[in-house]
């Protein structure tokens, strides 16, 4: 299958070079080019892409503004795409619908990567863009109150700890260890977490859990080795 892209940046050397290392590729296709958020937007309504690169600071319309719009059309997946390690600019691409987030320094194997992954319907975060983020954004709403939200009602007692532990940072694989399960059951799990909370992927899964209080910023890994985090690593379904 050929993952069809479109790549949205209005600095053209910058575009044009993304767009090369990726139409290198023999499963990748750049379907389109834009200069400014709008320009992305029509370009996914008229392309039907895979992905979407996305520029945060873009003229006319901005790459969150870009994101929320084609997260809210279809099945494209978005990568946000910027040279400014801010938290906010991940905080709002996460809650806009990106599935994935590299600062613009990324390499070019990265680059590939991070395309293939989201269209796997995985996520992914750059290193130094990883957990801290959501811990700091979420710490005023976890802080108040350790009871469960209601939200959390719909899952089953079983999906609950398979929240816990996707927020936690564990694989597919640590999770079967953890619960005592097989692989397949924890997948089931998550497709259901992800369902019944009307979520698009892992990172909102992530967030979710800590916006509702059930894990909280500082809170201990399983095994109790405080201060781990998660792989920056894309996380599988």
């Amino acid at each position: 299958m050929t993952i069809r892209v479109v790549v949205a940046d209005d600095q053209e050397l910058v575009r044009s070079g993304f767009a090369m290392i990726l139409d290198a590729q023999p499963d990748i296709e750049v379907v389109a080019e834009a200069g400014d958020g709008q320009g992305a937007v029509d370009a996914v309504r008229r392309h039907a892409p895979d992905v979407a690169l996305l520029d945060i600071r873009m003229p006319r319309m901005d790459g969150i503004e870009a994101c929320r719009a084609i997260s809210a059309a279809g099945d494209c997946r978005t990568v946000m795409l910027t040279t400014f390690d801010s938290d906010d600019y991940v905080y709002d691409a996460l809650h806009a619908g990106a599935s994935g987030f590299l600062l613009k320094d990324v390499r070019r194997d990265d680059l590939v990567h991070a395309v293939r992954v989201v269209t796997r319907g995985d996520s992914l975060l750059a290193p130094s863009v990883a957990r801290r983020l959501v811990e700091q954004y979420t710490r005023p709403a976890t802080a108040r109150s350790r009871r469960p939200d209601p939200r959390l009602g719909v899952l089953t007692a079983r999906e609950r700890e398979t929240l816990l532990l996707l927020a936690r940072g564990l694989s597919n694989a640590e999770i079967a260890a953890e619960l005592v399960v097989s692989d397949h059951t924890v997948k089931t799990h998550v497709g259901n977490v992800l369902a019944k909370l009307g979520l698009r992927d892992r990172i909102q899964a992530v967030i979710c859990a800590y916006e509702t209080g059930l894990v909280a910023a500082g809170d201990p890994p399983p095994g109790g080795s405080a201060g781990a985090g998660p792989s920056p690593a894309p996380a599988r379904k």
